[in-house]
């Protein structure tokens, strides 16, 4: 698996599930050398974060989430704090400009969302547990803001399970079953479902199905009840599925949107007419399409689906 398409997911699944409760920035700007923070968050209504169980709690304040797909390394950790420091300084500087107090508080707490995390690792940086936290949640000494989330000691519970969502192997195959699992009615298993179905499209994209062969087997699953609630096998009509005319036009919308992605991603930008052809195509048109694209290897090849089809 790619870093960038583990990254990708992640950063669309916090800014998918963090956007409705406050302010979220991916790939958030720290000032100094070019450097950014996989997502920033603020949110406007704390208290309203309780559905979001532990996932919630950590972001009731400003801060920075940075994601792990492997256990990070030494220097990795080092340079999250580097980052937070900056930003502390940007926090620090502004209130004075503002002429404003800024007490210790109010600086933007580090989240390093970790898939894992050694007992020499969480010892190297001081980090231990906190009673009313629980097992899995690691807290540097309280000057440096910081806690480090090893997902993989989490208890299984609704609590931690958009947390889980972000680890790896076994701990993350049973959240992905867990959101399988909801009711086919709640709009969250219809939001998980289409980024672990992006997901799953992105690694075959880039050729790397090989590297998570049991991860491939979870988001296959995930992509075929995303793919039945959208209808992009075109099997059943709206009128049978009870899916109403707004549903199955914000499918077609969704479908487009990924493609289009997709195609950028494996030929580069599209022109405007071609966009708008693609923007055109039907739920099973977009099907065919998507295994097609697999194959392609340059415009042309698009240009010439786009005339057979």
């Amino acid at each position: 698996m790619t870093k960038n398409s583990s990254d990708q997911f992640s950063k669309q699944f916090l800014e998918e599930v963090l956007s409705p409760f406050g302010t979220v920035e991916t790939s958030y700007e720290v000032a100094g050398e070019a450097q950014w923070v996989d997502v920033f968050f603020a949110p406007s209504a704390p208290s309203t974060m309780h559905e979001l169980g532990l996932l919630g709690r950590i972001a009731q304040t400003p801060c920075l989430i940075e994601p792990f797909r492997n256990q990070p390394s030494t220097d990795e950790i080092r340079s999250c704090l580097l980052k937070l420091f900056q930003v502390h300084g940007d926090y620090r500087r502004q209130a004075r400009r503002d002429e404003k107090s800024l007490p210790e508080e109010q600086l933007p707490y580090l989240w390093i969302l970790a898939s894992s995390a050694s007992e020499n690792l969480l010892k190297s940086f001081g980090a231990s547990t906190e009673s009313d936290w629980g097992e899995g949640v690691y807290f540097l000494p309280t000057a440096q803001r910081t806690a480090i989330v090893s997902i993989n000691r989490l208890p299984v519970t609704f609590d931690t399970l958009w947390l889980r969502l972000l680890g790896r192997g076994k701990t993350q195959q049973g959240a992905i079953a867990q959101v399988i699992a909801f009711n086919a009615g709640d709009p969250r298993r219809s939001s998980i479902l289409r980024l672990l179905a992006n997901w799953k499209i992105s690694i075959e994209v880039t050729g790397q199905v090989s590297e998570e062969q049991e991860l491939m087997m979870a988001l296959s699953q995930a992509y075929l009840e995303w793919e039945q609630r959208t209808e992009l096998r075109g099997e059943q009509r709206g009128e049978q599925r009870g899916i109403t005319e707004g549903e199955q036009r914000g499918a077609l919308k969704e479908a487009h949107s990924l493609i289009l992605r997709l195609l950028t991603r494996r030929i580069g930008e599209v022109s405007p007419t071609i966009r708008s052809q693609i923007q055109s195509l039907s739920l099973p048109q977009l099907e065919s399409l998507g295994e097609a694209l697999l194959d392609f290897t340059n415009v042309d090849d698009l240009h010439q689906w786009l005339r057979s089809h």
